[in-house]
């Protein structure tokens, strides 16, 4: 769906967070499903703060300095204390949201692989270095209009969808995590439930869509999901009241990622078969899947979801701190791992994932 359709659907009462966020690095890390592992199973894009490490604690410990996001309120800051003896020492820590998703990856005829490499989206300022699109949008487009949105809580993570998905049939439930094969970045339709299986001309679309509706106790769940329910029925639309289970409206949050694919529009199958791959060993796009910590400072998205502002219209203080494209690219985390993620390489990193 187009960013200008997405408006006309929002009650003049509602606000909608729409912003570029580019990339902070490409490395196997996965502090929600293997925490402490180092490295990871499979190949992660990771946008956001620069304290991303292997272990993400419920109140992390490692201090961010800055995020790749548009929004610099989308850092938060800790008072920490250590005591030794009688003597305390302390200051202030800098956490922040961090959002991830599986590489793409294109394989060759001859079974060597190329990372895809990510493309701005439309409608954002010129310049951001890869990354995504991030939404926080109000009410998920809730017709009634009447559930007050709730900002996340602090040490708040959820994932959506699974690497272990291996149909057609599961894929199709998992609501809002949809491919779209790209004429220019301003395509938005048709939404699949799975790879494109032609080359396309723009390149590809990934959406991860979020469920909002929390169960207002837990911060996270064994699976990082049972504590949200999901009452959308596709991405970006009207979505019912949350069930008693999981009573509370939080912030819709989905992701945009438009990966290059186009370049190797002249290197595709003679024999048509897909050739490209998620970071997990999957060519069909099943298990596609997404992560996210929350770590806004204090009230900021609280703020936002209570106004009215929409996209960029909430930069610059109105209600939130913004910077230009030259901070978000600078910030940037050191690789943890020592391995070729850029040029050819004979097999794809670690363990895939059997599908």
């Amino acid at each position: 769906m187009k960013f200008y359709q997405i408006a006309a659907l929002i009650a003049p009462v509602q606000a909608a967070l729409r912003f570029g966020c580019s990339t902070l690095s490409i490395q196997r890390l996965d502090p929600l499903v293997e925490p402490g592992k180092l490295p990871s199973a499979h190949v992660h894009q990771i946008v956001g703060g620069n304290a991303f490490n292997a272990t993400m604690d419920k109140d992390p410990g490692e201090v961010a300095t800055c995020t790749t996001c548009t929004f610099t309120e989308d850092l938060r800051y800790v008072h920490c204390f250590v005591f030794v003896g009688s003597n305390a020492s302390g200051g202030t820590e800098t956490l922040s949201s961090n959002y991830w998703t599986a590489a793409m990856f294109f394989r060759h005829e001859n079974g060597s692989y190329k990372r895809v490499p990510i493309m701005q989206n439309t409608a954002l300022p010129d310049g951001i270095n890869g990354g995504m699109t991030i939404y926080y949008t109000q009410q998920d487009f809730n017709s009634n209009g009447n559930q007050k949105i709730t900002a996340f809580p602090k040490g708040f993570r959820m994932t959506v969808g699974s690497p272990t998905t291996n149909s057609l049939d599961a894929a199709k439930k998992h609501i809002g995590l949809r491919y779209v094969c790209l004429t220019d970045k301003g395509t938005r339709f048709p939404e699949l439930p799975d790879f494109p299986t032609k080359p396309c001309k723009g390149g590809i679309m990934t959406v991860h869509h979020f469920p909002s509706c929390w169960d207002g106790k837990n911060v996270d769940s064994p699976n990082h999901q049972d504590h949200m329910y999901n009452t959308a029925k596709e991405a970006f639309s009207p979505a019912g009241a949350c069930p008693s289970s999981h009573p509370i409206r939080m912030p819709q949050v989905a992701y945009e990622t438009l990966w290059d694919t186009a370049q190797f529009a002249s290197l595709w199958p003679k024999d048509g078969s897909n050739p490209f791959f998620l970071s997990y060993n999957d060519n069909k796009g099943y298990g596609t899947h997404a992560d996210y910590l929350f770590g806004w400072k204090g009230d900021a998205l609280q703020r936002a979801m209570d106004s009215n502002c929409m996209f960029q219209a909430c930069e610059n203080g109105k209600p939130l701190k913004s910077q230009g494209v030259a901070a978000m690219n600078k910030c940037a985390v050191k690789s943890s791992v020592n391995e070729n993620l850029d040029g050819w390489i004979s097999a794809l990193p670690g363990a895939p994932m059997p599908m």
